[in-house]
């Protein structure tokens, strides 16, 4: 967190307490002395013309309709420098805050206390307005307290008071945060003092930067004696003091790229010794003990005794760990919304498969009804024939005979094939899981299925021509007797033509078949993709078979008779007469 940033943090406390009806607005003249104080606390010279200039009286009241900050950010953020004291900047801004939010009397810590774990809140909380500090920040926060107090952290009492939190913000603003510690909730058992000195001791830490003190003798330079002094380490240089009351400072050992810190053999009476040896001079020194000694010279990570060993110029090391736990939430944060937004896209993607089935339902249902309707127009085209051609249809009332039972069969099939597409339908929702992987194969089968629905189209085309060409001969059958040779004549010209387009149906007849190799390479990717699912895989491919359109009848050139279209083609005469043939050369070889 840069500067700017902390210090915004501070001013809009102070701006907030300003702000009495809660409106965004502060008076003028209220801004005027902020504004004052401000620039006083960080030495910087102020202008009033320029703020005078910049709130001018409007018709919008008194607060300028350009806002305080543009005129923050100009004239006074936009000149900080480090030459001021950021606790008399922070005290300021508290000064002007505590009164308004603060009630003292029902808190167990002093009102410097409050002030500390205000400052501590404002490093902790989120760069967001309004400033509240999150669940992770109050947990690091108070088990930093416990530790310093010398307690012992207790797991269960803060997950009882983060499920409290949860239910109602997962947050704490910076007065709810001084209730919670200042009601002693996380603090039973210790008495005041303790509590106080662990505060200050958190707050050095985080606000200072004050890795490790204590007490230790150093050794003069001069006179070579040894001095009892207190030491605070911070990540750039030591500073030794005479007392802990840091009073009288006595010098600063600057931590650059030429300090280095080695141990010592025991002399001159003094045990666990160390020396601190910098780029101008060195500095022997004696802790109270080896456990001291070691970690001033090696420590802990959060002693901040590596920095003796390696200075790099980077931050303290609370201040990384508050750095990366921020970036982690906001990774986390990141990976939520798109994990959200991925779900939408695959349920908007879902109700599409959804529509996309019913639609393939309906278009089932429909070639069905049609099936039925031919069904139903053929069987009365044939009732007409009988009563006009009866004769002739007894002679072929065999081959008409087996035809009904081909078409009984066929509906039978397209019932059975229409309760099997029920069924594919009901399997389809336990797929849904499933339709992602499917997709590029359902793709390169909507290809072949719009290459199949051409053919049928032209197919349809050429039906309707023999339609045509079958109605004209009809026609021309009924016509006198008289005129029998000439239309016979013109019959055999028009058969000709019939010869010629059902040359041109086959050919279409093989570009479908070719279409439906196609078709069924695609339902050959569809089942691999299907085998992927565990529970249901084999009944998928059992029932994969099932996911063909309807096929039209054989499309081969009908036989035309006198009275019109035979009721078999020409391919499948010469079939009944192959089986014949057979039958007959079976009956031979048993007589």
């Amino acid at each position: 967190m840069s500067l700017r940033d902390e210090l915004l943090k501070s001013i809009w406390h102070a701006f907030t307490a300003l702000d009495v009806d809660k409106s965004g607005k502060v008076s003028k003249s209220q801004l005027k002395v902020l504004s004052h104080n401000l620039c006083t606390v960080m030495k910087i010279p102020h202008d009033p013309v320029a703020l005078e200039e910049h709130f001018k009286d409007d018709d919008e009241g008194p607060v300028s309709n350009q806002g305080y900050m543009p005129y923050l950010n100009k004239f006074i953020l936009d000149k900080v420098t480090n030459n001021f004291d950021q606790q008399d900047f922070h005290k300021m801004c508290w000064t002007l805050c505590f009164r308004k939010n603060l009630q003292q009397g029902q808190l167990l810590i002093s009102n410097e206390d409050a002030f500390k774990i205000w400052c501590i809140f404002n490093f902790l909380s989120e760069d967001r307005y309004p400033l509240v500090i999150v669940t992770e920040e109050i947990e690091y926060f108070l088990r930093k307290l416990t530790e310093a107090m010398g307690g012992s952290w207790v797991e269960e009492r803060f997950e009882d008071y983060k499920l409290q939190l949860i239910s109602k913000q997962q947050c704490l603003s910076a007065w709810e945060l001084i209730g919670l510690v200042g009601s002693g909730h996380f603090s039973k058992g210790m008495d005041r003092q303790t509590l106080s000195m662990g505060i200050n001791e958190v707050y050095q830490e985080l606000i200072l930067d004050v890795l490790k003190q204590g007490y230790m003798l150093k050794k003069g330079h001069k006179r070579k004696n040894w001095t009892e002094r207190w030491f605070t380490l911070k990540p750039s240089f030591i500073s030794y003091y005479v007392s802990e009351d840091l009073a009288e400072k006595k010098g600063d050992i600057l931590l650059d790229g030429g300090c280095a810190v080695e141990p010592l053999q025991d002399k001159e009476g003094k045990k666990c010794l160390f020396i601190i040896k910098s780029a101008y001079k060195s500095f022997e020194i004696s802790a109270s003990d080896k456990k001291k000694k070691q970690e001033w010279i090696q420590g802990e990570p959060q002693s901040g005794a590596r920095r003796l060993r390696r200075p790099d110029g980077r931050p303290a090391p609370h201040r990384e760990a508050r750095q990366k736990r921020r970036e982690l939430r906001l990774k986390q944060q990141a990976e939520q919304e798109e994990l959200e937004l991925r779900m939408k896209e695959l349920q908007t993607a879902n109700e599409a498969k959804q529509q996309e089935l019913e639609n393939m339902r309906k278009a089932l249902e429909d070639a069905a009804a049609n099936a039925a309707e031919e069904e139903k127009r053929r069987l009365q085209t044939q009732a007409e024939l009988q009563d006009r051609y009866r004769t002739d249809l007894e002679r072929e009332k065999l081959v008409r005979q087996q035809m009904e039972e081909q078409v009984a069969q066929k509906s039978t099939e397209l019932e059975q094939y229409l309760q099997r597409v029920r069924e594919l339908e009901d399997m389809y929702h336990q797929l849904e899981d499933a339709l992602e992987a499917e997709r590029s194969a359902r793709q390169d089968e909507e290809t072949v299925r719009k290459l199949q629905a051409r053919l049928l189209e032209e197919e349809a085309a050429k039906r309707a021509e023999l339609e045509q060409l079958h109605l004209r001969q009809q026609h021309a059958i009924s016509q006198t007797e008289a005129e029998k040779q000439q239309l016979e004549k013109e019959r055999l010209a028009k058969e000709s033509a019939l010869q010629a387009a059902m040359a041109q149906l086959e050919q279409l007849e093989r570009e479908r078949e070719g279409a439906l190799e196609q078709y069924q390479t695609v339902m050959k990717k569809l089942e691999d993709a299907t085998n992927n699912t565990k529970t249901w895989k084999h009944k998928v491919a059992h029932q994969e078979g099932l996911l063909r359109l309807i096929q039209p009848g054989s499309k081969g050139p009908q036989i035309f008779t006198n009275w019109g279209p035979a009721a078999f083609t020409e391919a499948e005469l010469s079939m009944r007469e192959k089986t014949w043939q057979d039958m007959k050369n079976q009956e031979t070889q048993a007589q």
